[in-house]
Formats: C-alpha cells, sequence, structure tokens
C-alpha cells in the first residue's frame, strides 16, 4: 500500500500514519511526504497466517481514506504541543494507553469534532474499553495537545456515556486526567445542562461504593477538573508534573491578591500532606500505572463480589519476634510498620496516605493471600493519639473497604482521641464520629488485635467489644481503660497525694496506685471478665487472624432498615 501526505509533515507523522494503516493493512505500508521519490516510512502489514488469495487484495480506496483520517485524529493536537510534553517530561496521550494497556479493545468517539471548523482530534478526550492487569476497565483520558485538555460538549457527551456504561457493566473505571476544566469560551450546550459537565459529579457519586474509580493525574487539573480527582475512590498524583486546585494561581491572584506558584497551591506535597486529597504519589508515569497495578490487585471489579486472592506467602520477618517490637514501657514508641512486617505476607503492604494523618496507618495487605484492609494506630507519630486528621483518613478507608468486601483488621495502640483548643477548632469530634460511625456500619469481618494501649475512645474506634467485630483479642502488653495510670491517678487521687507532705512516701504511695490501677486495665482482667475473646501468644498472631478471617468469611450482617445514616 502506497500513502502520499502533505509535504510538510513530519517523520514522526508519516510514523505514526504507516502505523496506524498497518493495523488494519494486510501488505506493506509505504508512506511518501509530498513528491518524494523514497518513502520516508515504510511498515510490515498486518498479515496473519495463511491468506487466501482474497485477502491479499488490500483495502479499497474507500478503506484507506478512513484508515488515513483515523491516523490524522491519533496524531492529536499540534507538534509544537506535543514537543513540550517532551519537555515536561510527559507521554503523549495515546502513549500514555500504549504504556497502560497496549492495544485497546476499543474507542468510542475517536471522530468527535471530526467536522469543527477548527482542528479538534477527538475533542481533547479519549474514551473506551482496554484490558489492564487481567481485568476489563472502562478508561478516560484528555489529551492536553488539543487545547491543553480543556473540556467542551463532545468531549463531555464522551465521559458522560463512559460513565452511564459503567453503571451497566460493573466494570472499574480509570480516569486518567491532564485537563485545564472547562473551555470557557464554547460553555454553551456543556456548562450547565442537564447532560453537562455538573453530571459527572452525579455519575461519580452513582458510582461511588459500586465499582473503584481511580484517578491519575498528569497535569495541572483545574475548577471542574478538579472534582473528578476528589470524587474518585483513590486519587494518584506524579511528582512534578500534577496539580489540582479550585481555581488557577492566576485566578487567585484576582479573587484574593495571592501570589502563589501552581505547585504551592495544589501540587502533590500540598494534597498528600495538607488536604488529604491523594492517596499516593508516584514518582514518574511508569510508576504511577505500577501504583495502580497494585491497587486493584486488593479490590473487586464491583460491589458484592470479593476482592481477588492469590497464592500466600510468609512474612517478611518470623512471627516470633512480634513480642520484641513492642517495648515493655507503655510510653515508648515503635514503628507500626515494622509490627506488620511480621504479621502480613512479604511484600504485601500499600500504603494510603502515608503522610497525611499519620498518627493512624490505613493501608491493604494480604493475609496468606487474603486481601485485608489495616487500620493501625502508630505510636511512631505522637504516642498514636487520634488527631482529627487522622479519624478523618481512618474513616474515608473503613468505608472503601466495606463497599467493597474488604475484610477490616484493627490493630490497637492509642492513648484515645487527642484533647485541646487546637483539635477542638479542627473537629476532633467531628471527625472522630465518622470514624466510629464507619466502625459501626461496617458490615465486612472485623477483627480487633489490642497491641498495647486502648485507653478512651479509642477503644471505641478501633473496633472494640461494642462495634460487632467478630473478634476482640489481646497480646500480653494490652491494656484497656478510660485512660492511662498517670492521668487516672492525677484525676482521682491529686487532693489526697498532695496532702502527703513526706516527698517520698508520696512517690511511694503514687507507684502503689499506679501498679493497681495497671492491674485493673490489664488485659487479663479484661479476659477474665469476657471483656475480650482471648489473650493470644505474640508469635501466633498472624495464625489467629488469617484462621479467624477463614472461618468469618461469609459471615452476615444486618443494618436497620433505613434510607441511609447522617453522620457522613
Amino acid at each position: 500500500m502506497k500513502v502520499r501526505i502533505d509535504e510538510g509533515a513530519s517523520d514522526d507523522e508519516a510514523a505514526a500514519i504507516a502505523a496506524a494503516l498497518a493495523r488494519h493493512a494486510v501488505e506493506e505500508v509505504r508512506v511518501y511526504i509530498g513528491s518524494a521519490d523514497e518513502p520516508a516510512v515504510v511498515h510490515e502489514g498486518n498479515r496473519v497466517g495463511d491468506a487466501s488469495p482474497l485477502d491479499d487484495i488490500g483495502p479499497t480506496d474507500r478503506e484507506i481514506a478512513l484508515l488515513e483520517e483515523i491516523a490524522d485524529i491519533e496524531q492529536g493536537g499540534p507538534e509544537k504541543y506535543r514537543e513540550r510534553l517532551d519537555e515536561q517530561g510527559k507521554l503523549f496521550v495515546r502513549d500514555r494507553l500504549d504504556l497502560w494497556f497496549g492495544d485497546l479493545l476499543f474507542e468510542d468517539g475517536k471522530f468527535a469534532e471530526f467536522d469543527a471548523e477548527d482542528r479538534i482530534p477527538a475533542d481533547g478526550l479519549l474514551t473506551g474499553a482496554a484490558e489492564f492487569e487481567g481485568r476489563e476497565v472502562h478508561f478516560m483520558a484528555n489529551d492536553f495537545t488539543v487545547k491543553a485538555g480543556s473540556m467542551a460538549a463532545k468531549g463531555v457527551e464522551k465521559f458522560l456515556r463512559m460513565q452511564q456504561r459503567a453503571l451497566k457493566t460493573g466494570k472499574p473505571v480509570l480516569y486518567l486526567m491532564d485537563s485545564s476544566g472547562g473551555r470557557i469560551d464554547q460553555q454553551t450546550g456543556f456548562f450547565a445542562n442537564r447532560e453537562g459537565i455538573g453530571k459527572y459529579y452525579y455519575n461519580h457519586s452513582m458510582l461511588s461504593g459500586y465499582v473503584p474509580q481511580i484517578c491519575v493525574l498528569y497535569g495541572p487539573c483545574i475548577a471542574g477538573a478538579a472534582y473528578t480527582p476528589v470524587f474518585a475512590d483513590f486519587t494518584v498524583m506524579v511528582e512534578g508534573m500534577s496539580a489540582m486546585a479550585i481555581a488557577s494561581p492566576r485566578m487567585v491572584q484576582m479573587v484574593t491578591g495571592e501570589d502563589i506558584s501552581m505547585a504551592d497551591l495544589g501540587g502533590p506535597d500540598v494534597h498528600a500532606r495538607h488536604s488529604g486529597s491523594a492517596d499516593l504519589v508516584a514518582e514518574d508515569e511508569e510508576h504511577a500505572r505500577d501504583l495502580v497495578a497494585q491497587l486493584v490487585s486488593y479490590l473487586p471489579d464491583r460491589a458484592g463480589e470479593k476482592p481477588p486472592r492469590t497464592e500466600g506467602r510468609d512474612p517478611a520477618r518470623s512471627p516470633t519476634g512480634i513480642d520484641r517490637v513492642v517495648p515493655t514501657e507503655p510510653n515508648r514508641g515503635y514503628d507500626m510498620r515494622e509490627f506488620l512486617e511480621h504479621v502480613v505476607d512479604e511484600g504485601s503492604v500499600l500504603e494510603l496516605q502515608p503522610n497525611y494523618g499519620g498518627e493512624i496507618l490505613t493501608a491493604f495487605a494480604r493475609l496468606d493471600g487474603r486481601p485485608v484492609g489495616i487500620v493501625a494506630n502508630q505510636p511512631a507519630q505522637r504516642a498514636g493519639a487520634i488527631f482529627p486528621d487522622a479519624a478523618e483518613k481512618a474513616a474515608e478507608f473503613i468505608w472503601k473497604c466495606d463497599a467493597f468486601e474488604v475484610p477490616l483488621l484493627y490493630l490497637c495502640d492509642t492513648p484515645g482521641f487527642m484533647a485541646g483548643s487546637q483539635v477542638e477548632k479542627e473537629g476532633i469530634l467531628e471527625q472522630g464520629k465518622k470514624m466510629i460511625y464507619a466502625t459501626s456500619s461496617a458490615t465486612v469481618p472485623k477483627q480487633s488485635v489490642v497491641v498495647r494501649k486502648a485507653y478512651g475512645a479509642g477503644i471505641y474506634a478501633m473496633s472494640g467489644p461494642a462495634y460487632d467485630p467478630e473478634s476482640v483479642i489481646a497480646l500480653p502488653s494490652g491494656e484497656i481503660g478510660i485512660m492511662g495510670p498517670e492521668a487516672a491517678i492525677n484525676a482521682v487521687y491529686a487532693n489526697k497525694l498532695n496532702a502527703i507532705d513526706d516527698p517520698e512516701e508520696r512517690a511511694r504511695r503514687e507507684a502503689e496506685l499506679r501498679e493497681e490501677y495497671r492491674q485493673d486495665i490489664d488485659v487479663h482482667r479484661m479476659a477474665s471478665e469476657m471483656v475480650i475473646d482471648e489473650i493470644i501468644p505474640p508469635s501466633a498472631l498472624r495464625k489467629e487472624v488469617t484462621n479467624r478471617f477463614d472461618f468469618y468469611e461469609t459471615v452476615r450482617k444486618d443494618l436497620p432498615d433505613k434510607k441511609h445514616g447522617t453522620v457522613l
């Protein structure tokens, strides 16, 4: 097949056209630029097996014309914008799709705006279906070379159709976002319409908890475009590329007078450390794909299905070493991540929002191949006290795990919710109630392990005995009480102790009271009174929780017959 393209075309354009034609041709494709005698590109045809004589006839002129149109559309926007992507270290959208999926199952709406006066290939937005890590998924991806990935009527229509079809198929949705927002100069016809851009977020809400929605940001997503990542179940940002904000820096300066960069306004550090809107931050495009591949391995295709199991692995460290991780001193810190290395399958921990609300660790992991959601206090951060952002993070994670049938393992070591004027202003009661509500409403199998301290309402938030867990078990280092010994003695005996004039006598009496109180809250007392189910040798913890999750796999829990709660 011989094809001649315009004189001004580049070698890259010629190669892209040759590749597009070759996908459909059964003969060799030769692409000539202008009046050149020699082809700029030669591409083998798509001959498969022993073709019949009729197969060798090749495509008709009509089909060749269509293939040339397709090849032109697949070039995206002007070459100068492709070059800018290279300068930014970003992939062209179709190269990005090739990285993620290889060959697509199909694409919808490729000819959107084909008849427009301006050249607007695919209206700057690609949608379709593909296979990802053995799973069939819906996808959308902005083409930043076409009007900065902005959204207008035809692209909005494609986006909405993709979401509405996901509601029918029950298959996951991947949003590969790189958009400057709505196309302001073309807003008539898509902004406020019943089936306009606002319907994105209605559909996001309908899909929420029904199929996994995962968003990866590859550029500055502003205004309306920024809502897709925050509506998604999981959001990945890319260092040096991603940003999201309700308004651009220029608009912020107009409205508030603040002069700020895009990175400082809404870059990965802002949303990973301060807002909590980013679940994961990738180093580059390839790493973003790897993170999402890990993420989907813990999730089912849709609500009501069980998450996929894998072949189990031994933990990275021997379970016999667990008790050495937990200090004997009640107030000494340690890293809960190290504790997990003795419990869960090696290499299976995927921590979400690791730099936000660090007093609680939220992660997916596996126990003998079974996906579980880990909610663990982190004594290495402010003694594991629960602050407002940590409670918010935990509540959202619990809610997502429950939506997608991921069992929950709580590892409790906390002095309780933080007190003070600052946390009251930050909404400790509001965020705390959300965590307790999420724990109360979760119907997946839940287990709570009292690792060490379980003081105050911390035992409630961490799925203690009153919160319908399948089991509450403790290690011998565990304590359960309204508060710790020091605070309790100060609250109850301060006046009596102050009345003792002899310092030595006072210290002796204080030590006696502390020991009496510690015996009262020790888990042996709790086990004796059947407050908890069992005290477990630390070296047996992994086997114990694994066996219990296996046994309670089919447990059924019914919530009251109501429309919904009002807390979240």
